[in-house]
């Protein structure tokens, strides 16, 4: 079955820095995002987009994949304690606001660890009051 739409988030780097979860759901729409740093890996999920703010998580993401990873990727990495630490904790702190239509409430974002082999610079899977995603933001590369 064929999806019926394509949206490529941050075509050719104009995005700025943002960070996205996509929550995945048959919805007919697939987001596609380059990740991994120079690893330039290609991901794809079928989904809804909800935007997501937290600065402070950003710049502790950034520092984590740009400079420790040395923007590198983390393809097939064994993540130390240490690194998984602070990115649950950067993760945690960027709260995800979910609605049933009437009442709105944040909720922490959380490092969806069973799934720790697809985290990357830009693809990190998370858990969601809605269901499954991946926190995305521009790749460095």
């Amino acid at each position: 079955m064929g999806y019926g739409r394509y949206v490529f988030l941050d075509p050719g780097g104009t995005g700025g820095y943002r960070l996205h979860v996509i929550v995945e759901a048959p919805t007919g729409v697939v987001y596609q995002q380059q990740y991994g740093g120079t690893a330039c890996r290609q991901g794809e999920l079928e989904g809804f987009l909800v935007p997501v703010h937290g600065p402070g998580a950003l710049d502790a993401l950034r520092r984590l994949f740009e400079k420790h990873f040395r923007g590198a990727g983390t393809w097939n990495h064994a993540w130390r304690d240490e690194e998984r630490r602070t990115l649950r904790e950067a993760v945690e702190a960027i709260p995800y606001w979910a609605c049933d239509g009437e009442n709105e409430e944040p909720h922490p974002l959380r490092l969806d660890e069973n799934r720790m082999p697809d985290a990357d610079e830009a693809w990190v899977p998370v858990a969601t009051p809605d269901g499954p995603g991946v926190l995305v933001w521009p790749n460095s590369d």
